[in-house]
């Protein structure tokens, strides 16, 4: 069993909620439960009782058969879904990045991460339930700027887009949503860390783009620690 194997298949073992954790990874790597009954031989209302945690923790022998299906659809669709958690894996060992990407065990919407957070919305609160979320991207707004080229950009997502963008060390809030603007993709919402008062621009730019924006006083550790629960 290779490394990427070991984290899905350790994550599930470990998990309080076990099925919530297989939904999060089939999701991620784009398959039905259809899909999946079919590869590993189980119902699909088999798959949707250990998804919704109705059926006691899967063992080893499932576990084993969930992640070796993933695999096996992801290499007849190209391998890509594969390939790119492994690339976000290798690039999380380097310590020195303007950021730190951390996933979810389960996913959560937009309005569960604003009350987790104690955020306060600056733009679009309607969209914040239709959000589904698998992670965040907390981010040194000045380094990012400063050091990163645009190709890196896609980086910033690790596994999945379906993220919030947590923005730290924010002078007016323009930069970040300037950035995002101009961007070939998008988080699904953004965070101006400790900011009181938003550039009208940024605002502006949110509202455009149909992303919620958020503030949050919360220290950041407290923030983490709490996103660290989910």
């Amino acid at each position: 069993m290779d490394e990427l194997a070991e984290k899905i298949a350790g994550e599930i073992a470990l998990s309080e909620s076990p099925g919530s954790v297989m939904k999060k990874w089939r999701e991620l790597f784009g398959v039905t439960q259809a899909e999946l009954s079919g590869a590993i031989k189980i119902s699909a209302s088999t798959i949707s009782d250990y998804e919704s945690n109705r059926r006691l923790s899967p063992g080893v022998a499932i576990i084993k058969r969930f992640v070796g299906a993933l695999f096996e659809i992801d290499e007849s669709r190209g391998s890509t879904v594969k390939a790119s958690l492994e690339k976000f894996a290798g690039q999380q060992k380097n310590e020195e990045l303007p950021y730190i990407i951390h996933d979810f065990s389960m996913p959560i919407t937009g309005s569960d991460f604003n009350r987790i957070i104690e955020g306060k919305v600056i733009a679009n609160p309607n969209q914040l339930d239709n959000i589904k979320l698998f992670g965040y991207t907390k981010l040194d707004s000045l380094r990012i700027i400063l050091e990163m080229q645009p190709a890196d950009y896609p980086k910033l997502f690790g596994s999945t887009t379906e993220r919030v963008f947590i923005f730290q060390n924010v002078s007016t809030g323009r930069s970040p949503l300037v950035v995002i603007r101009v961007a070939p993709i998008k988080p699904r919402i953004v965070v101006i860390h400790n900011l009181t008062n938003i550039d009208k621009l940024a605002v502006k730019i949110a509202q455009i783009e149909k992303i919620p924006l958020l503030t949050s006083k919360l220290s950041m550790e407290e923030i983490e620690a709490r996103l660290s629960k989910v």
